[in-house]
């Protein structure tokens, strides 16, 4: 926890922000992530509106969906090290990086409240600079990589894409979308439909190896 370079006054919350449901279904850091996840977006929405002062909303928008993704904040989690010392249950095979995501959310929302925006914007500002310094041109999601490649080599066809039953708790389901194109099918998983649809996208790239 030494490369978050932040000191908590009260370590109770970083204790919360590390506990998952599966650990103590009534004591864990669920509400710590609601509250990190608006920390996280609104802190690397004006890091990006500092950094690319040519670019119109939808780059930036492009560049914002890529830098909050779960594969950035479990990458993150496991630069500073939070992987290792997050307390979960029975985890299911491939849930992991939801798992770092969730934790890493946590914690910068336990920062958020235990030293205030100010703070917790600096140290995210920090970390994820070199994040999006790392792409010089705003890059595509995958379901606009997966619609301009199927409309070329399928004579201007689309993708389809099928909602499927939500799986998990109640309170905090899991959305399962799967796509189909040019005779292949995947399936992708996310927090929102939106992200289950372009983790759906992304499987599918892969199959097509593009």
């Amino acid at each position: 926890m030494i490369k978050l370079q932040y000191t908590f006054n009260n370590p109770d919350l970083l204790n919360l922000a590390l506990t998952q449901s599966g650990a103590d279904a009534v004591h864990n850091n669920e509400r710590l992530e609601f509250i990190g996840d608006r920390v996280v977006g609104l802190s690397v929405a004006a890091l990006l509106y500092e950094m690319f002062p040519s670019e119109q909303e939808g780059e930036l928008a492009r560049r914002h969906a890529m830098l909050v993704s779960t594969e950035t904040l479990a990458h993150v989690a496991c630069i500073l090290g939070i992987d290792k010392h997050i307390r979960h249950g029975h985890m299911t095979a491939g849930r992991s990086q939801h798992m770092y995501a969730d934790a890493m959310e946590a914690v910068f929302g336990a920062i958020f409240l235990d030293g205030g925006f100010d703070v917790v914007q600096k140290i995210i500002m920090d970390i994820w600079r070199d994040l999006a310094a790392a792409d010089v041109v705003a890059p595509k999601d995958a379901k606009t990589r997966l619609q301009e490649l199927v409309q070329k080599a399928d004579g201007g066809a689309l993708p389809v894409y099928e909602y499927l039953p939500a799986t998990g708790v109640s309170h905090k389901p899991v959305f399962n979308v799967r796509v189909s194109a040019m005779g292949h099918t995947a399936t992708g998983s996310g927090t929102s439909k939106k992200n289950a649809s372009i983790a759906a996208a992304e499987e599918l790239l892969k199959i097509l190896a593009f």
